[in-house]
């Protein structure tokens, strides 16, 4: 009996905040942008990383850190404003995952993972009456693939750390959109990167 493979769909997350932890603080916005397919076989990176979504959140809540705004540079009263609601930003995020995974499994890519899909699966959980897109587990921490292939601890495979074999030649501007698409070409190389004992 022949058994249908599996297919990953890889969404790379960004998100900026207004603090730490979500609940007390808010997720002023996110990117997501397809990052390519696995089916255990073969990885097939798009030949552009032009499959995006972004969208900026009204806060959820009056408690914000400066530090953090003072990073992302967005304009937290402007957005309560002209942000959409977080049941609208996280129904449309769901919806076009849902489009662009076209059946694949989807899964959430971040570095490190920690921080984005907390935030994300918070949202998601709170906001949009389907859950998350991707489940409770679906999730690609960069770190820990770049420490595994490099042969690294954790606590040494951070992005400084990153050859320039694997480094985004794109800026990281702490916008989401930016942030998110460096982030795919990231994971595309480092998923393409063959591990040490195989490169000597």
């Amino acid at each position: 009996m022949t058994v249908k493979r599996s297919i990953d769909a890889y969404f790379s997350a960004d998100v900026e905040t207004d603090g730490p932890i979500p609940g007390r603080f808010s997720m002023l916005s996110f990117g997501l942008v397809y990052a390519g397919e696995f089916d255990g076989h073969q990885f097939h990176r798009p030949h552009e990383f032009n499959d995006i979504f972004y969208t900026e959140i009204q806060p959820i809540s009056e408690e914000f850190e400066n530090e953090a705004l003072a990073v992302n540079k967005l304009d937290r009263e402007k957005i309560k404003h002209s942000g959409e609601t977080p049941e609208i930003a996280m129904r449309d995020a769901a919806h076009w995952i849902e489009k662009i995974s076209a059946g694949r499994n989807p899964v959430l890519v971040a570095y490190p993972l920690a921080f984005d899909w907390t935030w994300l699966y918070w949202y998601f959980s709170a906001f949009n009456s389907k859950g998350s897109p991707f489940g409770y587990s679906q999730c690609y921490d960069l770190k820990t693939a770049f420490a595994t292939k490099a042969e690294l601890p954790i606590s040494l495979s951070g992005r400084s750390r990153l050859p320039t074999a694997i480094k985004s030649t794109r800026p990281h501007t702490h916008h989401a959109i930016d942030d998110a698409v460096e982030q795919a070409e990231i994971f595309a190389n480092i998923f393409e990167w063959k591990r040490k004992h195989e490169r000597n």
